[in-house]
């Protein structure tokens, strides 16, 4: 983290050792220049306490002037219908209707009414049946809507809005009527001097949203406590010596903040309607989407929107192949990050180190091209299987004073994708590359809400109010895009 753009007063070294807020350091990374031995007389008992380090390792942040943070990301290509039957049985004519009953883009506000199929477009359907083989081919004759006019469609049969009449290839229709299937299209045909395809398609575009919240933080201490005083001597850019001062305890008030402004982004939810939350936090009556409390955190999004992982970790090859052949239905993204708590972390070594197993003819090493040495390090950190997994330690998920421990709404560990896709960005209105994971944070050129410090009250040189004390306050505006979440996996206990 750099030095902040705007703290609120200017950093000044001053020649002697004088209290001032213009030489008093808030943002505590600028005193990582120097090295100072800060703590030499205090034992960190737990290690560094801090859990902010997920959104540095994956994210992004960039700067955005609006209440609403709202983008656009593409819709599937190709159309499949996972739930269609038959009016007519095995062996007979072969014609027939075909109803869907899949719901119809249910994600997606658009008023779509009818089945995204068109006259002259062949389509596979296969039998939904475990161990069944019965399949056929064949092309859309008439079009939800239409009027059927071959015998097996009834003669004049009027189309609902789920159904389509087919004309197969074979010459009788090989699976039972009223059975489940699966249709896709694959192609088109058409007779000599026929007109051309009647109608068109447009991938749908799926909208989505997000309003940032504002953080805040505060450290007070009187001007009769102001005892705990640190010195750091630095020599400035022009070769003059100076003094630069901090206080420990604000230190920790500014780790535990930045830790807040991490883990908000991960765990904010949006406030339902009429609940007390939105009452407290939104003046007046919510009139509109940007008037609403609370924001669409990590976890929220991808547990209503992408994959999850349910009932304790994949601990064998054949769990950990469902979670593949799920991304294989996704954005199949070649790169990806597993963020783990401890014991996920151990069951993904023991299931690929049970790859390496004794055998009849001696060793193997299986994932590793025999190489012993590397088999025999444990703590695998990354694998190949379909795709490049990256493993890493998520101390958040450990932390007994966080989400380690939980029993109700535990989480183990979430995939994310590396990289960025593409959306189309309604602030900029034009497509741009994003991170699949990013903060937005609130700012303008002449406000800087991405981390915000100043002092306040009359003690340690400030000259704001008669209050007895020094106050340092932190705010922060911001929110998480969580962008493909479908090609994201959370894994629960």
């Amino acid at each position: 983290m750099s030095v902040q753009a705007t703290p609120g007063f200017d950093l000044q070294p001053s020649a002697q050792q004088q209290v001032l807020s213009t030489n008093y350091i808030t943002n505590f990374d600028f005193l990582n220049q120097y090295l100072p031995d800060t703590y030499e007389k205090e034992f960190e008992r737990y290690g560094n306490r801090t859990i902010a380090s997920f959104l540095r390792m994956v994210g992004a942040e960039m700067p955005t002037n609006s209440d609403m943070i709202k983008w656009a990301e593409q819709g599937r290509l190709h159309t499949k219908y996972t739930n269609v039957s038959s009016n007519i049985a095995a062996g007979a004519n072969n014609t027939a209707i075909i109803t869907i009953a899949d719901a119809f883009d249910p994600t997606l506000n658009t008023g779509v009414t009818s089945a995204a199929l068109r006259v002259g477009q062949t389509v596979m359907i296969s039998d939904n049946t475990p161990g069944s083989t019965n399949t056929n081919k064949g092309v859309i004759l008439t079009a939800p809507y239409g009027t059927s006019t071959a015998a097996g469609g009834g003669g004049g049969a009027a189309m609902l809005e789920n159904q389509i009449e087919v004309a197969y290839y074979e010459t009788t229709q090989s699976f039972a009527a009223a059975t489940s299937c699966t249709l896709f299209i694959y192609g088109s045909e058409f007779a000599k001097g026929t007109n051309g395809m009647q109608g068109s398609l447009e991938a749908d575009d799926f909208f989505f949203q997000n309003k940032p919240i504002i953080l805040k933080d505060k450290y007070s201490v009187s001007g009769s406590d102001m005892a705990q005083i640190g010195w750091v001597e630095i020599q400035t850019e022009n070769g003059a010596n100076g003094y630069l001062w901090y206080l420990k305890s604000e230190h920790e008030t500014r780790l535990r903040f930045e830790d807040y402004m991490e883990t908000a982004m991960i765990e904010a939810v949006p406030a339902a309607n009429t609940s007390q939350a939105q009452i407290a936090l939104v003046s007046g009556t919510p009139q509109a989407n940007d008037d609403q409390a609370g924001s669409e955190g990590i976890f929220y999004v991808v547990n209503n929107r992408g994959n999850v992982w349910g009932g304790g970790n994949p601990t064998t090859l054949a769990g950990f192949d469902s979670v593949i052949q799920r991304l294989d239905k996704q954005g199949a993204i070649e790169e990806n990050v597993i963020f783990v708590n401890r014991n996920f972390s151990f069951d993904i070594d023991d299931m690929l180190a049970a790859q390496n197993s004794y055998g009849a003819g001696g060793t193997s090493y299986g994932l590793f091209d025999n190489d012993k040495d590397m088999a025999l390090n444990l703590g695998f950190t990354g694998f190949r299987r379909g795709y490049d997994f990256y493993k890493s330690d998520w101390k958040y998920l450990n932390d007994p004073t966080m989400r380690g421990g939980l029993v109700a709404g535990a989480v183990n560990g979430l995939l994310v994708p590396a990289g960025s896709t593409s959306v189309y960005d309604q602030i900029l209105g034009k497509n741009a590359k994003r991170p699949f994971l990013h903060v937005r944070y609130r700012a303008s050129e002449t406000e800087d809400r991405r981390y915000k410090t100043w002092i306040t009250g009359s003690a340690g040189g400030a000259r704001t109010s008669d209050l007895d004390a020094m106050e340092v306050n932190f705010l922060s505006e911001r929110a998480v895009c969580t962008l493909g979440a479908n090609n994201f996996f959370l894994f629960q206990s």
